[in-house]
């Protein structure tokens, strides 16, 4: 999309330059809005969709400077990064520079902040802006000194010349200066001479959020705002057969009572009274419901048995050879997104355009999505991000942006706040799907692998906003859209299929993807889709191979490793553990180790971890956690240590807690004590990361790295310390009693 702003309209205050910049559409972008497909101008990152540097930097009369992104905030620590790489090309100092996240008014469409693609895509595009940039003001010194362009300097936002000449970046700025296309090729700051990038600069997210400020969408306030809550059904495909709105509607300080088909929902002045009017207007409700739910007591069973599309997306040599054969069925159960922060939106509809303030992960898709919800012009929806307390991938942001939307509608000119309740969201969570891997393989007389045969079961992982139908409300109302269709994701990054295919040397390997278009439970993304079973499916059938053949766990995967970049990781995080020298404090103490490198295509990752398991609690205590990571070139250290170290706790919390479990009707695992996550006293007692830092290389994803090897880690580590394999997660307690009791 062009969109056409008048230079008048843009300038504010003398001889300051905000520019006009062209969004182009983002057509190139996968699934996951990772701009896979085939380059378009041949420029790096996101500037192949976007190439105005305009797009990306706007400098004003102060010589300030604005840096836009597509990409979102999502605890990530991304407006941190992005402004260090902006910072360094423009050499400017950082509290000179300003951030403005995903807007679809004001930013390039970047798709969604997804598959750890922030700093690749946004990050590359703004690191090359912004050198294009500082040397197109450079140039403009030159003219205006009338002396060659490498004869000048650039530091704290001024060019300087021979004779103290100097020009600020605010006296340099003139029209159009930078209404030009990115070029191919960029002055890109040399890593040693960094002195922004690759140091440890505090978050600027981070002091609102520990002082209780107004960090999240959560504490926003606007002028004039009302309280909205919705009443969701008590379970899939329940249709509203009886609702008396009569009582609700004479609750004092009640403003609407919505009923659109399915749809059900209160506004209120107060938070309280509208939490108190959904409650009572789902008293008066009669819902009918039917018994479509597969038996969550064999799960696995239940998902091999769907229709399936199968492909084979790796078949090498000729597998079924001999040797001593290691086999197993790996499941996971659906997991939800967990948000300690329930879900929530505003939305103001004025003057016939609506505005959503939302945390979503993707605001051109879910704004595509509201305006066809709403059968409403596309260039009159605006989402704006706003941070959310919660995310890790999609969980029920966008629902809670639809429902404000449609609350909206009914009073205008009003801002409505919509939060989700916890039932809703635990209930009503696009869930990580359930999972099945079976793997069989055998380690040959050499003590090399001989054969590999996997094969994996899973629906989609990815029914982010876009089509209407992938929102709940979209779905609920009198007019409602059809279910949107499944998305299987492709290789090489995949979707259950992610990190199928071994990163191992094995001449005689087959894996079989069966994709699962049916749906038993609504399933979306979740950090590192499954990449997470698939790796530790691998990972516990490589270590059984290594334990049955004799061999140490660490030497057997490098012994089947070419890529030296694996290697480094592997032998860094064994180095730092002390792998070589571990000895066991007690019977109940168990090591174990993981590797991956996550998609295959991004950060490279390796996690040794110590645990003790006592065999009458069969309780997992997790001693001590090492990690090493490869992701390129570091921008933030602290914050690709933050990311690794968070998922490796949500990676131990997925593999020694989490399940959702549901009757053949509904949801049951709808609050804490149905629903388990890791609690501070089942933390780590110490994580140690270290990084590999590669200066000059590209941004590499790191915020899904972790979720594989660690989940990987705790499965060996429990099978050493019990002698026991568990295939089926989540390693509870009982399981394990269970599994030493055999």
């Amino acid at each position: 999309m062009t969109q056409a702003i008048s230079r008048r309209s843009v300038l504010t205050g003398a001889g300051a330059l905000i520019v006009a910049f062209r969004l182009s559409g983002a057509q190139a972008q996968t699934e996951t809005g990772t701009g896979g497909a085939p380059s378009k101008h041949g420029l790096p990152g996101s500037l192949d969709d976007t190439p105005r540097i305009d797009a990306w930097i706007r400098i004003d009369a102060s010589g300030a400077a604005s840096i836009l992104t597509g990409k979102a905030e999502l605890g990530q620590g991304l407006k941190t990064a992005l402004l260090q790489v902006a910072a360094e090309e423009l050499k400017l100092p950082l509290g000179r520079l300003s951030l403005v996240t995903a807007d679809t008014a004001r930013t390039p469409n970047e798709g969604y902040t997804a598959a750890s693609h922030s700093m690749q895509d946004s990050g590359t595009a703004i690191r090359h802006a912004a050198a294009q940039a500082r040397e197109l003001l450079k140039d403009e010194a030159a003219r205006r000194f009338g002396v060659p362009a490498n004869a000048l300097q650039v530091r704290d936002g001024q060019v300087f010349g021979a004779n103290g000449k100097r020009l600020s970046y605010g006296e340099l700025v003139r029209d159009q200066l930078l209404s030009v296309d990115a070029t191919p090729t960029s002055r890109l700051t040399s890593p040693a001479d960094f002195t922004v990038m690759s140091q440890p600069v505090p978050r600027v997210d981070i002091p609102a959020k520990v002082t209780g400020g107004a960090a999240y969408v959560q504490d926003m306030r606007p002028d004039g705002m009302l309280h909205g809550r919705v009443v969701r059904p008590p379970s899939y495909g329940a249709t509203l057969r009886d609702c008396d709105t009569s009582p609700v509607e004479k609750i004092r300080g009640v403003v609407k009572v919505i009923r659109d088909g399915n749809f059900l929902g209160v506004i209120a002045e107060r938070e309280w009274t509208a939490v108190q009017a959904m409650r009572t207007l789902a008293a008066t409700t009669t819902w009918i419901e039917r018994q479509e739910l597969p038996d969550e007591a064999d799960l696995p069973a239940a998902l091999m048995s769907l229709p399936s599309r199968d492909s084979t997306i790796r078949d090498t040599g000729s597998p079924g050879n001999p040797g001593i054969l290691v086999e197993g069925t790996f499941s996971r159960p659906y997991l939800t997104h967990g948000s300690i922060g329930p879900a929530c939106a505003l939305a103001q509809f004025a003057d016939q355009k609506l505005t959503v303030w939302t945390h979503t992960q993707g605001v051109f898709f879910l704004r595509d999505a509201i305006a066809g919800m709403l059968r409403m012009p596309t260039e009159n929806v605006r989402c704006v991000h706003a941070e959310g307390a919660g995310c890790y991938g999609h969980n029920g942001a966008d629902d809670a942006a639809a429902d404000a939307a449609m609350l909206a509608l009914a009073v205008p000119g009003r801002p409505v706040r919509v939060q989700l309740m916890r039932e809703q969201e635990h209930a009503w969570d696009p869930f990580g799907p359930g999972m099945v891997v079976k793997l069989r393989a055998t380690v040959g007389t050499d003590g090399a692998i001989a054969d590999w045969h996997h094969e994996v079961w899973s629906q989609s992982h990815m029914m982010r906003p876009g089509p209407p139908g992938t929102l709940i409300a979209a779905r609920l109302k009198s007019d409602a859209s059809p279910p949107a269709p499944p998305v299987a994701l492709a290789q090489p990054e995949g979707g259950g299929d992610r990190n199928a295919i071994p990163l191992y040397a094995i001449a005689n390997c087959k894996v079989i993807s069966h994709f699962l278009p049916d749906m038993p439970l609504r399933g979306s993304s979740m950090r590192s889709l499954g990449g997470y079973l698939n790796v530790l499916s691998i990972e516990s059938v490589i270590d059984e191979l290594a334990v049955r053949s004799g061999q140490d766990p660490v030497a057997f995967r490098l012994r089947h490793i070419e890529d030296p970049r694996a290697r480094d990781v592997i032998e860094a995080a064994a180095s730092r553990f002390g792998w070589t020298a571990r000895v066991k404090s007690s019977e109940s103490t168990g090591f174990g180790f993981g590797f991956a490198r996550y998609k295959n295509l991004e950060a490279w990752c390796a996690v040794a971890v110590e645990i003790e398991v006592p065999r009458l609690s069969g309780v997992v205590r997790i001693r001590r956690v090492v990690a090493a990571v490869d992701t390129g070139q570091i921008v933030n250290p602290d914050g690709v240590r933050n990311q690794i170290e968070g998922g490796i706790l949500q990676a131990a919390s997925w593999t020694l807690f989490e399940r959702v479990t549901f009757d053949r009707t509904r949801v049951t695992s709808v609050d804490w004590s149905a629903y388990p996550i890791m609690r501070f006293d089942s933390v780590p007692e110490s994580v140690d990361v270290h990084l590999v830092d590669r200066p000059g290389d590209a941004f590499y994803g790191v915020a899904e790295a972790a979720q594989g090897p660690t989940g990987a880690a705790l499965a060996n580590a429990i099978r050493d310390a019990t002698g026991t394999r568990l295939h089926e997660l989540p390693l509870t307690p009982a399981r394990i009693r269970k599994a030493i009791s055999r």
